[in-house]
């Protein structure tokens, strides 16, 4: 796999805003990959589901989709689609392939889509993400080579935990920190998953809170039979970051001596969880601390809403909004960190704004499903992650503002047309405009999110398209009215800036289901 030294990294990616936002792991090099396990030799399967699990893995792109439609029309789910695609990239990736696990982490949203879009079209998005699965795998030869293989439990006869799997992977000790997961989740799945936060919880990087949040979700689709495959990726990536984290002397985030300093001095164990509510006011001061503040003040300050008894669901939201205005605050990608997919002035992919919203996703729903511990400190490492980007950003807000003056119509079918013409001319401010009135006139959403959820689905989006519409769409349902539409905006600004990029395979989909 090629490997990129540090500065070529970030002249790809763009404008430094990685270093905080992705963490030490993918700001060190892209697409590294180690295989650690007892017995290479011993490959993992997936009882009735490997026939199709290896089909995923060793059929070419141009041999996937007439394939996959084939099995469509012979009864098998999209459900069991995915189902066997994450566990084919799972296989071949072990969490420790940039594109790989971008395309694990897309799997679920694209399922999710498929619920939304109109009969005949619904395979599309998973079509689209699976075809993606099959071109990463083929070209880093994970077609017939895997990078997950069998791993024995554990002989320890000790209870173990979070911290002992901690403890292995800040050691870089693969084998130990495999072996004691491969035991841990002998016992719940929900349970292995709190023990993992552990070391979720070790660095702001949003792919590790992220894929550690997906490939539990993706255990209600697959199955929790599978669930030391699926949760071991994030073992992995984890030791992966750590490996390279000392192999490269990049110093480990405060987040790992300040969470444990907060959590004791706010004596956060020894309180129940609190269920007071925060009015509109309380929830806007939280935020602008979280958006504005350093990481330091952001965790200090959710630690006190904490100690204070506010719900965690509206800390949580806090979080999320602070998040929210990172996307409304972007000034755009600069000239010389663009490329053709990612050209100056866009916010797709790997934008500040995207990467702190989709971070923002995951951690508030691992606080929600998270035991006592995790439940609060997710918050505080939530916060710590959103915060301290401020720099990365325009002190104003994206000044759509004034274009709102172009918008006059009040007519839902006329507005929603103009977002069309303003997606495809990618004029952003346009496109945030249109929606902000559209919502001032409080029409209904749904005809709206079908016109931003057909081009997350045609459109590549830089790995990130389905991701951010889905955690968008979450993020708009949990959050109060004050402050929900803006999810909606900075939808719309995302959408207007990744048109004209199609994802490869749609069109091919598209033939397949014989759809225009």
């Amino acid at each position: 796999m090629l490997a990129r030294n540090r500065r070529r990294f970030l002249a790809d990616v763009g404008r430094g805003m990685l270093i905080s936002s992705v963490g030490a792991a993918t700001s060190l090099e892209l697409g590294l990959t180690t295989l650690h396990a007892s017995d290479p030799s011993s490959r993992v399967t997936f009882g009735s589901l490997e026939p199709l699990v290896s089909l995923m893995q060793e059929s070419t792109p141009a041999e996937l989709l007439p394939k996959l439609v084939n099995q469509l029309n012979n009864g098998t789910s999209l459900k069991t689609l995915v189902s066997a695609g994450a566990l084919a990239n799972v296989r071949a990736f072990a969490g420790q392939d940039y594109i790989g696990y971008h395309t694990f982490m897309a799997l679920l949203p694209a399922l999710q889509m498929s619920g939304q879009l109109p009969q005949g079209r619904q395979a599309l998005p998973v079509l689209k993400v699976l075809h993606r699965n099959s071109r990463q795998i083929q070209n880093q030869q994970r077609n017939h080579h895997d990078g997950l293989a069998a791993v024995e439990p554990s002989d320890i006869s000790d209870h173990l935990d979070g911290e002992q799997l901690r403890a292995a992977v800040r050691a870089t000790d693969w084998n130990s920190a495999e072996s004691q997961f491969a035991k841990i989740c002998q016992g719940p799945a929900g349970e292995a998953f709190n023990h993992l936060q552990f070391a979720v919880q070790d660095e702001v990087d949003v792919h590790r809170v992220v894929l550690s949040w997906r490939s539990m979700a993706m255990l209600d689709v697959a199955g929790q039979e599978f669930a030391d495959s699926l949760l071991r990726q994030s073992v992995r990536y984890c030791l992966d970051v750590e490996q390279r984290m000392k192999d490269n002397n990049y110093k480990p985030s405060a987040i790992r001596e300040l969470l444990p300093k907060l959590m004791t001095e706010h004596r956060l164990m020894e309180i129940p969880v609190g269920k007071r509510k925060g009015d509109d006011s309380w929830l806007g001061e939280l935020s602008d601390t979280i958006f504005s503040g350093s990481r330091e003040q952001a965790a200090e300050a959710v630690a006190m809403a904490i100690a204070e008894g506010f719900a965690a669901e509206d800390i949580g939201e806090a979080i999320s909004v602070a998040a929210n205005q990172l996307v409304l605050h972007d000034p755009g990608r600069l000239e010389k960190y663009s490329s053709n997919e990612k050209p100056p002035g866009c916010v797709h992919g790997d934008s500040v704004g995207v990467h702190a919203s989709d971070a923002a996703n995951a951690w508030r729903h691992i606080s929600r499903v998270g035991n006592a511990r995790n439940r609060i400190s997710s918050l505080i490492v939530g916060a710590f992650h959103t915060a301290g980007q401020l720099a990365l950003t325009s002190n104003s807000p994206y000044p759509y503002g004034e274009r709102l003056e172009e918008v006059s119509s009040d007519d839902a079918a006329t507005l929603r047309g103009q977002l069309e013409d303003a997606i495809s001319s990618n004029d952003q401010a346009k496109a945030c405009a249109i929606v902000h009135r559209y919502g001032d006139l409080k029409l209904p959403l749904n005809p709206l999110l079908q016109v931003l959820l057909k081009y997350a689905v045609s459109e590549d989006g830089a790995l990130h398209a389905e991701k951010f519409y889905q955690t968008t769409t979450e993020e708009y349902a949990a959050i109060r009215p004050a402050f929900r539409w803006r999810q909606i905006v900075a939808l719309a600004r995302v959408t207007a800036s990744e048109h004209g990029f199609p994802a490869p395979g749609y069109a091919e989909a598209c033939d397949l289901l014989k759809l225009s």
